[in-house]
């Protein structure tokens, strides 16, 4: 299974990825942050073309990592729908999480301004990180995965 933890500069991604990855109900073998990965491929273009490029590598790392048997988290911006049906044609195995807050964090002028979300294309849990805890959200996602390998089967 691949758990993509997706959402805005500062919805608590990273946060969540690295306190997933030590407790989440199922064996997780890699965990993929979108920061490093521009670091590691030395891409640091924030226009559209730019991310969907990072995007792109971040899909097929993730994909080829869950080929080989290993349960990912990836915790990376995904704003264009393009980029969430790209990894969604290389597997049927992604979990989409969507991380949104609602107070102000101050990397508002860091965000995506054309982020598109439609919860309708695709099964989303969304996640308001400022009423819930870390522990809930972690209860919320282990729940969420739970219950959508049972319905894979």
């Amino acid at each position: 299974m691949i758990i993509v933890l997706f959402g805005q500069p500062h919805s608590g991604k990273t946060t969540l990825a690295d306190e997933l990855f030590e407790h989440v109900d199922r064996e997780v073998t890699h965990c993929i942050d979108g920061d490093q990965l521009r670091d590691i491929f030395k891409n640091k273009d924030f226009s559209r073309e730019g991310r969907l490029k990072n995007l792109q590598k971040a899909s097929d790392v993730a994909a080829f990592l869950n080929w080989t048997g290993n349960d990912v988290i990836v915790s990376v911006v995904y704003p264009y729908k393009e980029a969430r049906d790209y990894l969604n044609s290389l597997t049927d195995d992604v979990l989409w999480i969507h991380l949104y807050y609602t107070e102000p964090r101050g990397r508002e002028n860091f965000h995506v301004k054309d982020f598109e979300l439609d919860l309708l294309e695709e099964t989303v849990l969304s996640l308001n990180t400022s009423e819930l805890s870390i522990e809930e959200c972690i209860k919320k996602i282990n729940m969420y995965a739970e219950l959508s390998s049972k319905s894979r089967k």
